[in-house]
């Protein structure tokens, strides 16, 4: 996702080769090894969580629907997303390995806006096909045909990479001022941009021309499909009813207000409450704590996943006491 962007400070400008992540160095050493201790369980369970979510709806043929497609590759973009952002995060606390290469920051930040962008837009997309299971339940299997479902997959993940793509070639072919300390746990486009020694007035209109599509269509489009599903479910006579449509969607609805009620908090608060520290903290709910969270929402509130996941350890414990 695209940002507002802060002032910078004026300097001459040098040649930065790497730059260094402050992360969480103001901090005491004894409480940089418990947030390792914690960040690392969170990092473990997320790539746990989200590769049994994709292996699950893989294997079982109860779980082929188009819903269980689309929370596929909402798993594998949260494993990328972890990917990109924890394993450095983990060094700088544990080893106090705070230097980035240069090349390294670029290829970090560009890979963060990709996954962040696709999973604005795979959210909508996912909110589509709720609407369409509930709104138009016969003919939901004619609409949301294997090739919609590629479209609609292909049309998530696209736009994250021109947005990737010109975000950072333009912001990294700025000319850098002789600091290189990055005030954050990974390279974040505010932060980096701090350090330029240049003048970013048409790059800071872009981020925020960015930051209005890329964020505000994908939540105006889940909006409105939600405000026809919520039009359906009241038209349902029975309370039964109206219970079982709401639970299909209950899940995504959670995710979609964990991730923008997060990412609102970070990006989206006035600049005298945004404090770099604070916008460390608030980071690490969509970058840390949402990835970790998604498997485990869609597991305890969607039976057929809990049940999928069920036969499938069964059998796996099958067929390790059958081969024993």
């Amino acid at each position: 996702m695209l940002y507002f962007i802060l002032p910078m400070a004026a300097g001459n400008w040098s040649r930065i080769t790497e730059f260094v992540l402050m992360s969480f160095s103001s901090l005491p050493t004894e409480i940089q090894i418990i947030l390792f201790l914690a960040f690392l369980a969170i990092y473990l369970i997320t790539l746990l969580g989200n590769s049994l979510i994709i292996l699950v709806t893989l294997a079982d043929p109860m779980l082929q629907s188009p819903m269980y497609f689309f929370l596929r590759n909402l798993s594998f973009l949260e494993i990328g997303f972890n990917l990109v952002i924890v394993p450095k995060m983990l060094g700088t606390l544990i080893a106090q390995d705070t230097s980035i290469s240069f090349l390294g920051c670029a290829i970090q930040m560009y890979f963060f806006f990709l996954f962040g962008v696709a999973e604005c837009f795979l959210l909508a997309t996912m909110a589509y096909d709720r609407y369409v299971a509930i709104c138009s339940p016969l003919h939901y299997p004619v609409i949301m045909n294997q090739e919609t479902l590629a479209k609609l997959a292909a049309a998530s993940w696209f736009p994250g990479f021109p947005v990737a793509t010109v975000q950072t070639t333009w912001l990294f072919s700025f000319p850098f001022c002789a600091n290189n300390k990055v005030n954050h746990f990974f390279c974040d486009s505010p932060p980096v941009l701090r350090l330029v020694c240049a003048e970013t007035a048409w790059f800071e209109v872009y981020a925020i021309v960015g930051t209005i599509l890329v964020v505000m269509i994908p939540c105006l489009l889940i909006l409105c499909s939600y405000t026809r599903i919520a039009a359906s479910i009241l038209k349902i006579p029975s309370a039964k009813g109206k219970h079982k449509a709401f639970s299909t969607c209950s899940s995504h609805l959670l995710v979609v207000s964990l991730f923008y009620v997060s990412l609102s908090l970070t990006y989206f608060r006035p600049k005298s409450n945004n404090s770099p520290e604070s916008k460390k903290l608030l980071s690490l709910s969509y970058t840390v704590v949402t990835p970790m969270l998604n498997p485990i929402i869609y597991s305890l509130r969607n039976n057929e996943v809990k049940n999928a996941l069920s036969r499938t350890f069964n059998k796996a414990l099958g067929l390790r006491s059958h081969i024993t």
